[in-house]
């Protein structure tokens, strides 16, 4: 089969050496005239077996050149490519491959009088290359039908007119409009007053979302009903469609172990097959009295055609591809194939709070002052929180604007923020803060079911502010399906122990802690990898939880509400914010490397027993057509069966 030889055949890995891209150079055009090619050589072939062995007429049967020639018209048709990439490998002193194999193999068929099964060779070796293309194509097509998503044009108010230009000419702050049936071209909020959005294409959800003014909208979600207007807040080039087919198409270059393990063990197994090959057509002369070198030879032949390690350079790497693909269209994006591997072996998952396995969409319930009127108190807490782009920070801004401008602003990770307002020292977080100081605040605020924002103004406590968040619908089915699957799960968050413990008894989490710094999310991580036999995933979305995904085994990052920093450290990014997506990337991991497997099996297997009977004498080249065609077909509809599994 093309595109495996020597640690070759990956689906679009733009990380191919000079030789592997010399096999694919053409590929794409010459499968047009190859198809062309075999109708005519599967035409000829029928006919020489017809008249070879039914009908036998003696002008066809007794004339050994006009058998060849009819043979080899048949064979040239099919053999053409694979002895020119034979030839362009070479070229590059790279002389054991699938080609020059394929190539001695039928040569040698035809040198000792076994036209038909020389012809055959390269006739099922076709028809297993085109099948091969066709499901890499496949694979590839269900990935990178997410370029069709991203919009070619966008409607932008300049010069109190509205133009349209090509999105990436579109600046931050603009104001753009997308009609019913157009595709949102860039990041942004919503400045209508509704509107309803299909993000199947960015998150596998069929189910339209509708969202409200000031919401986020992303780029390649579908206008479904209105004439809707959003101001842009990322670049064309920084959006979340762009962002997506970045990582989707950087994820081949990322091998699994086993994936690598194979294209190291086909560098070192097609020349050590080439030696076995003469050891068993010469070897026997020298203890077999009756040796016929033509027979051997025979032999030596069937084991090169048996021994081609398509199957497992082909179908390894697509498995694993298609398991990609597969995520991807249930809003799952893997970075890489090693990443497939290594989610199937995950034992615990360790979960942040907010925005993980709470909606991170913040509402005020209550504001108690203290010495200082409710408008003041909100009016420098919106001043100072203006600055911040944390969920609690842009509900308090929504429940109340300001003009205020902070004269400096510093923020204290995992505490809140200090501030200076005129000439005002100001402090807003959490009790931390406040202890940090040395400032006094009312006995029971840590008590508090909620989330509590307190101010405190020149060393004095001036009140709190409660903020409640959201339990996810899906998160306590999230627990479930990771307890189903046999995998401990615990949260982290830096969010009051007393709130934290509350949510996870609610949803049956195993472990939890809370009150926890970045720093103190470290260190819970670390001390559960002190055992060996953890195979740990953290699930984040903010900046602080970027060192938590780092030091993980396996980092997964929200990818709708989730920080930039957050995705980019991430190993896998669940695009639809949902917790139950977890468990449907463990699944397909756990699948991409069962199928793998199987195929290793599948291949290995069958090669070694028709190997054995091939070096004995008992194969003949048709069966060794199967073992290695054959076995590569079945190996490459067994990989592609993952595309259309259902994992929820």
């Amino acid at each position: 089969m093309s595109n495996c030889s020597s640690g070759c055949c990956e689906p679009d890995d733009h990380q191919e050496k000079h030789s592997d891209e010399q096999r694919h150079g053409d590929h794409d055009h010459s499968h047009g005239n190859s198809k062309i090619g075999l109708i005519v050589s599967v035409i000829l072939f029928s006919c020489g077996l017809i008249l070879d062995f039914w009908l036998k007429p003696d002008w066809f049967t007794q004339s050994a050149w006009l058998r060849f020639s009819w043979y080899f018209a048949s064979y040239i048709l099919v053999s053409f490519s694979v002895f020119k990439d034979a030839i362009q490998l070479a070229k590059s002193f790279d002389f054991f491959n699938e080609f020059s194999l394929m190539g001695i193999a039928t040569i040698g068929a035809f040198a000792i009088g076994e036209f038909p099964e020389g012809v055959a060779v390269m006739i099922f070796y076709t028809i297993g290359e085109i099948f091969q293309q066709s499901a890499v194509n496949r694979a590839r097509n269900n990935i990178k039908s997410l370029v069709d998503v991203r919009p070619k044009e966008a409607t932008v108010f300049r010069n109190g007119q509205w133009e349209i230009i090509a999105p990436n000419e579109v600046k931050i702050g603009e104001k753009i409009q997308i009609k019913v049936g157009e595709k949102v071209p860039l990041d942004g909020v919503l400045l209508s007053e509704k509107a309803s959005l299909d993000a199947s294409a960015l998150t596998g959800e069929s189910k339209p979302s509708s969202i409200k003014t000031s919401e986020k909208v992303l780029a390649g979600m579908l206008n479904l009903h209105q004439v809707i207007e959003v101001e842009t807040t990322q670049l064309f080039e920084n959006s979340s469609i762009v962002r997506i087919l970045e990582m989707v198409q950087e994820a081949s270059s990322r091998k699994a172990k086993t994936e690598l393990f194979i294209r190291k063990f086909a560098k070192v197994y097609t020349p050590i097959i080439f030696v076995l090959a003469l050891f068993i057509t010469f070897v026997p002369y020298f203890f077999i009295e009756d040796y016929i070198f033509r027979n051997w030879l025979y032999r030596g032949l069937v084991f090169l055609v048996i021994s081609c390690p398509c199957a497992l350079v082909i179908s390894i790497p697509l498995g694993y591809f298609g398991g990609i693909g597969a995520a991807s269209r249930n809003g799952i994006l893997f970075k890489g194939s090693n990443f497939l591997d290594m989610i199937a072996n995950v034992t615990t998952v360790v979960m942040d709070k907010t925005g993980t396995l709470t909606k991170g969409v913040f509402k005020v319930q209550k504001v108690v002052p203290n010495g200082i009127s409710e408008s003041e108190f909100l009016s420098i807490l919106s001043a100072v929180e203006s600055h911040s782009t944390h969920p609690i920070a842009k509900a308090i801004c929504l429940f109340h604007p300001t003009n205020q401008n902070p004269e400096s602003v510093e923020e204290i990770s995992g505490k809140g923020i200090q501030a200076v307002i005129n000439h005002k020292q100001i402090l807003a977080g959490n009790t931390k803060l406040l202890k940090s100081f040395g400032i006094n605040y009312p006995a029971g605020l840590d008590q508090i079911e909620g989330t509590t924002l307190i101010l405190a103004i020149d060393n004095q406590y001036k009140g709190y502010i409660l903020i409640s968040d959201e339990v996810k619908e899906d998160a306590e089915l999230a627990i479930k399906q990771l307890k189903d699957l046999g995998i401990k799960t615990m949260m982290l968050s830096g969010d009051k122990d007393a709130l934290t413990q509350n949510i996870a008894k609610k949803l049956g989490i195993d472990s939890t802690f809370g009150g926890l710094l970045p720093e103190g999310k470290v260190q819970k991580l670390e001390d559960l990898k002190k055992d060996p036999k953890e195979i740990v995933a953290f699930v984040g979305d903010g900046i602080n939880d970027a060192p938590v995904l780092a030091l993980s085994d396996v980092g997964m990052a929200m990818g709708g509400l989730g920080s930039d920093a957050a995705i980019e450290t991430a190993d896998v990014v669940i695009q639809t914010d949902q917790p139950s997506k977890i468990s449907t990337a463990i699944k397909i991991g756990k699948k991409t490397k069962t199928i793998v497997y199987q195929n290793i099996a599948l291949a290995f297997g069958v090669k070694i027993i028709v190997l054995i009977l091939g070096a004995g004498g008992v194969a003949n080249m048709w069966e060794a057509v199967f073992a290695d065609v054959g076995v590569a077909l079945l190996a490459i509809l067994n990989a592609v069966r993952i595309q259309n599994m259902k994992f929820t």
